[in-house]
């Protein structure tokens, strides 16, 4: 996989960019969207503008920690089905740049242009004037020699920025920066490193590789070796399959109401088989998810007798799972799992 080009096109604040092209009164003004918009219902921060995260907020966050950060912030719901539709327009642009690409989320791509007759700066100047033209929205594009250090430049300059980081740019730009940047970082062993006095990717990288293996185990121990050395061998990879489609709900207030429990679950299942079927995939079992009030987390699966798109026979399922819970305490969440999915045959 040598003498590779890879791009990685992230969108900026894609939510609420996209939220602002609808209230165009709001650009300036710190924006967050998440959950229902409402930042004293239950809920988190899906993406939060610019302006927004100077005062610290940031996805994941819960909507009533993020307003009182920020009281001045304005509030909206997620609306699932216009970023969806705005998504579907920049990945149909960026197919045209490109056969090997790499649909990461609704808002990011992976796109390998190695052997390209343009230069990978002719390519992301021309995405982003395309993208900017046809939708009203920026985005920033990192360009490096694998997928890691091209989406470790695409956040270096946001917003709109193009940035390129080689493997010689290694020890000037990608080892000042903290170790949270690489992949295979989470909070979790980013807790790990900091006991070991580890907190940028030039401390991480001047460990002994034996070191890292023997805390982090040897297939983690090497990831971590070769990511703060810039090294990342992983393909683009077109077209990945699906394992599961899921969809769950926390519910503004703890439930009891069993009846708003099971009209949720219809509504539920409506949308997870309707995605099923529009990714042209079959089920091959069901499984129903229940948090509680006091946040434990019970789960319950059943096999379908065969693979199957069947609304019927899905719901008949998935009320066969809920039925197995013991229902003697309040409701916080409700999730409806699609598993074991197979390619439906197109002659069918």
């Amino acid at each position: 996989m040598k003498n590779r080009t890879i791009l990685h096109v992230d969108m900026d604040a894609f939510f609420a960019s996209v939220e602002l092209l609808r209230h165009p009164e709001l650009r300036g003004k710190p924006l967050i969207v998440g959950g229902c918009g409402d930042p004293h219902q239950r809920g988190v921060v899906s993406t939060a503008s610019y302006e927004a995260r100077r005062y610290g907020i940031t996805s994941g966050m819960p909507l009533r920690r993020a307003y009182h950060a920020c009281p001045q912030a304005v509030f909206l719901p997620v609306d699932d089905k216009a970023y969806v539709e705005v998504s579907k327009s920049i990945k149909a642009i960026l197919h045209q740049y490109a056969s090997h690409l790499e649909d990461v989320g609704l808002d990011e791509a992976f796109l390998d242009i190695s052997g390209s007759e343009q230069s990978a700066i002719h390519i992301a100047t021309s995405i982003k004037q395309r993208i900017r033209t046809e939708t009203g929205l920026t985005c920033s594009v990192g360009i490096g020699p694998n997928k890691l250090l091209a989406k470790i430049a695409s956040d270096l300059e946001k917003p709109d920025g193009l940035t390129v980081l080689q493997h010689s740019d290694v020890p000037t730009r990608l080892w000042p920066l903290p170790v949270r940047k690489l992949w295979g970082v989470g909070p979790k062993t980013e807790a790990s490193l900091a006991r070991l006095g580890v907190y940028t990717v030039g401390e991480l990288a001047a460990l002994p590789q034996a070191s890292l293996v023997k805390h982090f185990g040897p297939a983690h121990g090497h990831s971590l070796f070769d990511a703060a050395r810039g090294l990342d061998e992983s393909p683009v990879i077109s077209h990945r399959r699906r394992k599961s489609i899921s969809r769950e709900i926390t519910f503004q207030r703890d439930i009891t109401d069993w009846s708003l429990l099971d009209s949720t679950l219809e509504e539920l299942i409506r949308s997870v088989v309707g995605r099923l079927r529009q990714y042209h995939y079959l089920a091959s079992g069901v499984s129903v998810k229940l948090r509680f009030s006091d946040f434990e987390t019970l789960t319950r699966s059943q096999r379908l007798e065969s693979n199957s798109d069947d609304l019927v026979v899905i719901q008949a399922a998935v009320h066969h799972c809920l039925e197995r819970f013991v229902l003697s305490k309040p409701v916080r969440l409700l999730g409806v799992r699609l598993e074991r999915l197979q390619v439906r045959s197109r002659m069918r």
